[in-house]
């Protein structure tokens, strides 16, 4: 599914009006009909009481208006907020504005926003249509106390299109925001209502058919998707009754010093659990036995060590490792003495072998950028949010802020697919494609998540996969296995190796979602 940024989602809104000759009231009137009958579905068996739409002066309260009309039309009392004076609302709002005044709506004019509060406390349900995909910076003034209002009164509150408050680009909150039970958004999510903080507002979201063509949906000029079990089925073939164990990819990890044992543990049981057919797993000689016992169905390998760590001498026996592989998971638990770099540099100069590269990986890259130079494959690279601060240069608020663009900057500059991990982790490829990743839950807060995730990456390299697809699957089917676990033991407490062990739980999971169904007519619940 793909998921338009503000503008985008303008433009789209033009190419239905000029190119498929949707009237512009026409869409306005059935995204106010998506949300009465979504309204109408949250306040099924609540208390008595009025539905209350705090409008805006825009499109955004243009829907709101037609939502008023049909609850009203449905014997539903209702009254409508307007922040801004009549004369203010343009265009296809203003007319909508003037069809519900012709429905006898209370239409009432917010000029002193500090009693909303106590007036907004008897109604069942709230809709927010003050502001839309077009908001941007803090709310202010009325705006801002008609917010504050709106989240004190108690009643639950329906967001149209994005809650107010809420940057659609990015999912920042930068001052009063609407937090709603539900958002609904219409004919594609936004990208503020999948990113945290953006995702903590918006409540379930939904999203509502109104009349887009597909060709419409589907315009690629719009790179942004949202991971979906069909993206999971889309991307991994069925295993045949006749294969055996050299289909399903040889994966080299090359991870782990003394202390950091379990990191290559974790990173081999990520592999095997996600499919691999044999995994290899080079360590320095000290944790061999520890690393061999711990996932006895990998292929362990001491090799030649120096300060905890690989050793120089250990680039021999990594290049012979690597002409058996088909993908290589590097970096957990590997230190970065001058040893590694030097074995991580025989891992990467010259290879063509699909690599993930993870942890210390990442923070040599970071000081010796030449490495990217040597490699002729695929790349991977999965940093958690500090991690791609030194791999860009910047701190890690500046990362945050706009998750999209730092994953997209990061895979332009290093040609490689970045993932940046983290509550929805998201996945970005050079040519500027990027995945959101809807899954995983705060009990991944653990050490040891990314190693697994890295094995599991490689692993789905090694199945040939191509390396977004790896990435962006891989990521999915993790944070599934996560959620799973939740909902077994409870939100604390999740073991990177337990999250593991459930990989294939989550594969069959992905493979026989049945599609969701419509809550009403037209309205899908996506989140």
């Amino acid at each position: 599914m793909r998921v338009p940024s503000a503008a985008q989602m303008a433009a789209l809104d033009r190419r239905a009006i000029e190119e498929f000759g949707i009237p512009g009231l026409d869409l306005m009137e059935r995204a106010g009909i998506a949300v009465a009958r979504l309204a109408n579905v949250m306040r099924a068996g609540a208390r008595r009481g009025p539905v209350i739409v705090l409008a805006g002066k825009g499109n955004n309260g243009g829907d709101g208006f037609v939502a008023a009309r049909h609850l009203n039309a449905g014997g539903i009392e209702t009254a409508v907020w307007l922040l801004g004076r009549p004369e203010e609302v343009k265009g296809d709002a203003r007319a909508m504005l003037d069809r519900m005044a012709g429905a006898g709506i209370a239409l009432h004019v917010v000029e002193d926003a500090s009693d909303l509060r106590d007036r907004f406390a008897s109604a069942v349900l709230i809709v927010d249509a003050l502001f839309g995909t077009g908001f941007r910076g803090p709310a202010r003034g009325a705006a801002a106390q008609a917010i504050e209002a709106a989240n004190a009164a108690g009643p639950p509150i329906l967001a149209v299109d994005v809650p107010s408050g809420v940057d659609a680009d990015t999912g920042q909150v930068e001052g009063p925001c609407v937090r709603a039970a539900a958002t609904v958004t219409m004919a594609l999510p936004k990208v503020g209502l999948l990113i945290y903080p953006g995702a903590e507002h918006a409540g379930r979201v939904y999203v509502s058919d109104i009349g887009f063509p597909p060709a419409v949906l589907d315009d690629p000029a719009v790179q942004t998707f949202l991971v979906t079990p069909d993206t999971v089925r889309g991307a991994l073939p069925a295993r045949r009754p006749d294969s055996h164990k050299g289909h399903y990819g040889r994966v080299l990890v090359v991870a782990g010093s003394v202390g950091f044992a379990g990191a290559a543990a974790l990173c081999a049981l990520g592999a095997l659990r996600m499919g691999a057919g044999l995994v290899h797993v080079a360590v320095p000689e000290p944790i061999y036995s520890v690393a061999a016992s711990r996932v006895p169905e990998a292929m362990v390998h001491p090799l030649p060590w120096r300060d905890g760590a690989l050793a120089p001498e250990a680039a021999d026996a990594l290049r012979v490792l690597l002409a058996g592989a088909d993908a290589v998971a590097a970096g957990p638990g590997l230190g970065t003495t001058a040893g590694v770099v030097g074995a991580l540099r025989s891992v990467l100069d010259g290879t063509a072998v699909p690599i993930v590269l993870d942890a210390d990986a990442l923070n040599i890259l970071a000081t010796h950028p030449d490495l990217r130079a040597g490699v002729r494959g695929p790349l991977i690279v999965t940093p958690h949010p500090g991690e791609m601060a030194r791999l860009l240069g910047r701190d890690v608020r500046a990362v945050q802020r706009d998750r999209l663009a730092a994953v997209r900057e990061a895979a332009r500059a290093l040609d490689a697919v970045s993932v940046l991990k983290g509550a929805r982790t998201v996945v970005a490829a050079p040519s500027g494609g990027a995945w959101i990743v809807p899954t995983g839950n705060p009990g991944m807060a653990t050490g040891g998540m990314g190693d697994a995730l890295t094995g599991a990456v490689a692993a789905l390299l090694g199945q040939r996969l191509a390396p977004a697809a790896a990435a962006a699957v891989g990521a999915y089917l993790h944070g599934l296995a996560g959620d799973m676990l939740q909902g077994e033991i409870g939100p604390a407490g999740l073991l990177a190796s337990e999250v593991a062990d459930r990989l294939p739980g989550a594969l069959r999971r992905a493979r026989e979602t049945a599609p969701p169904v419509p809550v009403a007519e037209g309205i899908i619940p996506l989140l």
